[in-house]
């Protein structure tokens, strides 16, 4: 195996080549060191968490101060005016460090998309945070929200 065991539950993956199937964009894409992480993630969320995989969005492009920019991942609550962010997740390759630079960058996209949980991750490590909005802080929490947590948390 080219990539090392991640501190994340075991996944099995469609491989081809140095591809592998992305289950959420239905399609294969390149296998890098990110993308190993983003796979497992992406599996975390959808078949331990339990989170709706058409909820999950993988790569979305959002706008941040003008400029075109891609979450990894953004999982979405159905809302009354349509889909609305609820967490926005920061996957790294496993050897890249959970910086202030990679804090700063999921904040960045919070600007635009105002959900109430980060996560950041490289495999290895991880970072989950939960926005107060009251307090204007982030507040590292322990444990994954469950689906329903998550959709219920109001919006901002």
């Amino acid at each position: 195996m080219p990539f090392p065991k991640l501190n994340l539950p075991p996944c099995r993956l469609t491989l081809r080549d140095d591809k592998v199937l992305d289950v959420l964009r239905h399609r294969f894409v390149a296998l890098t060191p990110e993308e190993w992480v983003r796979q497992h993630v992406e599996h975390l969320l959808t078949e331990v968490m339990h989170y709706p995989k058409e909820l999950v969005q993988a790569e979305g492009t959002i706008s941040v101060n003008g400029l075109a920019r891609r979450c990894d991942i953004v999982v979405h609550r159905k809302a009354e005016e349509g889909l609305q962010p609820v967490m926005i997740v920061e996957c790294k390759a496993h050897s890249v460090p959970l910086s202030q630079k990679v804090l700063d960058q999921a904040s960045r996209y919070n600007l635009s998309l105002h959900v109430p949980y980060l996560f950041l991750t490289n495999g290895m490590k991880h970072l989950l945070l939960r926005v107060d909005e009251e307090r204007r802080q982030l507040v590292q929490i322990a444990e994954f929200p469950t689906w329903e947590e998550l959709v219920g948390q109001m919006s901002f």
